[in-house]
């Protein structure tokens, strides 16, 4: 009947923060209804430590055996639930830690009686309560932290779990390269410690997903000298205090790994921030203050605001004067398509020094010409003459040879704005230093996602992210909603300043239809530079309409010379994983489900 419970309350939750449409979604996959449905509790089971897994760790020697100190804060704690995270660290195959009790509560007295018998048992437990009242949440983890001898802190709530190799995985990964944070996948767990779910696969560092939402919380650790550094936890934050530490944390730091393996278990109860996101609302108003410190520190001019859920934000960052932005389009007959595309941006579009260039590619409709005659006494259109064969890559080589403008927007015939400010909003990006292109939200004229980012590896070449998904069915982690780094974007939009664009010599015409995208955002990657989408630039996209399907012998030929020619440039990342997905999530569907 407990189960019974807390998963009512758990879809009551749901329905309050996300809707019906989302909840029915997550029912379907938790009742076994999806095609590509994994069950995660027994996936997570399956994939703990053996207990000879559990034996070879535990007797094996690192040279570098650092210390970990366990920081957790303890206010008016369930003992059951404090019982079973003190266990999960004491089965630690990795023994160097010490665990770091803070109490900030007003019943301290009852919990130092609880804890002194552990602390009898094992020398690495330790244990300091308030003096002066209660404590907010970052001032009794401040006080935890004043007990710390460790070479590396690691950040614990008092109910949850961590599991068995936490730290073996910490120490592992630390052994092969020296870094200064490391932070793991997580999952929830529910009231009786054994029923795993919702688990967070997370990317490798994305900093434009940390801006929008805390996706690394769990677990986080870090070289204690950096936290000298970079200061304890301050309590303007409370609630969003993690998430103000983190920032400051991957700001300095010296190196920055994810171990891409469910190492922590945030514990769902009804009481629970993890249950019910909306219950402390407190702490969404400081996770935007820390965003907004966070950019301040780093001299970013941006507006912050609530996202598409609690916890998610939407990041807007302000456009540096008016550059010129030079709009590339290229064009083959589909005359309407064309012309619903420019109306839109003439019409709609809240930024207004652009120039568009139509690169026509042997049209042979009359109404085509007709309608490219009407364009002569627009002074933002100029319309170049394309004769050679159709090749994408050239095509747009051409285009932007011919421009004036800073910034070039490549955009196919067959997109229609939705945003008004989708320009805006990817110009803010493009202009700062770290990013080297910009891509888009596209919808297939239905209302499903056509494209929020490229994956590299699904399909054993690249595919779209949460391709023809409706975002109101759910979507996983929100991701279609919030600005994040991909290793790819489609160039149905794609936004380039012009020195990058000829920094890595344009689009490669080697990939005359299929991946040149692809391999222009991974040529721009290799320059030290983000590819980013931005969620807030939406456009339909009513795909690939001009040139039609791979539905010949000829075109089929070239594309399999054109994905040969990819998987011969790419090797490296198709054989260890694109690191903005997650190696633990499947390569044949595009939802981001767990791999099978």
């Amino acid at each position: 009947m407990g189960r019974i419970y807390i998963n009512a309350i758990r879809v009551i939750n749901n329905i309050k923060t996300f809707g019906w449409r989302n909840t029915c979604a997550k029912l379907k996959k938790y009742l076994h209804l999806g095609s590509n449905y994994v069950d995660y509790n027994k996936w997570m089971h399956s994939h703990r430590l053996t207990d000879s897994e559990r034996q070879e760790q535990c007797g094996r020697h690192f040279e570098y055996h650092p210390k970990f100190s366990i920081l957790v804060p303890l206010y008016e704690s369930n003992c059951d639930f404090l019982r079973a995270l003190i266990e999960s660290v004491q089965a630690q195959t990795y023994g160097n830690w010490e665990l770091c009790f803070s109490d900030g509560g007003r019943k301290e007295k009852c919990l130092y009686d609880f804890l002194q018998v552990y602390m009898q048992k094992d020398q690495r437990i330790h244990y300091i309560a308030s003096q002066d009242g209660t404590l907010g949440i970052a001032e009794n983890t401040n006080q935890a932290y004043t007990l710390a001898t460790g070479d590396y802190i690691v950040f614990g709530d008092h109910d949850d779990l961590f599991e068995p190799d936490a730290l073996y995985a910490c120490v592992e990964s630390l052994n092969a390269k020296r870094v200064q944070v490391i932070y793991t996948d997580e999952d929830k767990v529910d009231e009786t410690g054994d029923y795993f779910f919702a688990p967070n696969f997370k990317p490798d560092f994305n900093i434009d997903l940390l801006r929008c939402n805390n996706y690394i919380c769990h677990m986080f650790v870090a070289e204690k000298n950096l936290v000298d550094q970079v200061g304890l936890l301050n309590p303007a934050f409370d609630g969003a205090q993690d998430y103000d530490f983190i920032f400051r944390c991957t700001e300095q730091a010296d190196g920055i790994c994810h171990i891409p393996k469910i190492l922590y278990h945030w514990r769902a109860h009804a009481a629970s921030t993890a249950e019910d996101p909306a219950a402390k609302r407190y702490a969404f108003e400081a996770g935007k203050r820390a965003i907004e410190a966070h950019l301040a520190r780093q001299g970013l001019a941006a507006e912050v605001v609530d996202g598409a859920a609690p916890g998610y934000y939407q990041v807007s960052y302000l456009v540096r004067g008016e550059p010129l932005v030079s709009i590339v389009i290229p064009n083959k007959d589909h005359v309407d398509d064309l012309k619903k595309c420019i109306d839109a941006i003439e019409q709609r579009s809240t930024y207004r020094n652009y120039e568009i260039i139509i690169v026509e590619n042997n049209s042979v409709q009359q109404e085509t010409f007709a309608y490219y005659e009407s364009l002569v006494e627009n002074p933002h259109i100029q319309v170049l003459y394309w004769q050679e064969e159709f090749n994408y890559s050239k095509i747009n080589n051409f285009g932007v040879a011919h421009t004036k403008g800073k910034y070039i927007l490549l955009l196919n015939n067959d997109t229609e704005l939705i945003s008004p400010d989708f320009i805006t909003q990817m110009l803010g990006y493009c202009q700062r230093k770290d990013v080297g292109i910009v891509g888009a939200r596209l919808y297939f004229e239905d209302g499903t996602i056509q494209h929020a980012g490229v994956i590299v590896g699904i399909g054993g070449i690249a595919g779209h992210a949460f391709s023809a998904m409706d975002e109101q069915a759910g979507i996983y982690q929100l991701r279609t909603s919030v600005a994040c780094d991909y290793s790819a974007v489609t160039a149905a939009c794609l936004m380039i300043s012009r020195e990058t664009f000829d920094a890595v010599g344009g689009l490669d015409p080697e990939f005359q239809v299929a991946f040149n995208d692809v391999d222009f955002c991974l040529k721009v990657r290799k320059l030290g530079k983000l590819v980013v989408y931005v969620p807030q630039a939406k456009l339909y996209h009513y795909e690939s309409k001009s040139r039609g399907k791979e539905d010949t012998v000829k075109k089929q030929k070239r594309f399999h010379s054109e994905m040969q020619l990819f998987q011969s440039r790419w090797v490296d990342i198709l054989a260890t994983g694109d690191p903005y997905y997650n190696m633990n999530l499947a390569l044949d569907a595009f939802d981001f489900s767990v791999r099978k």
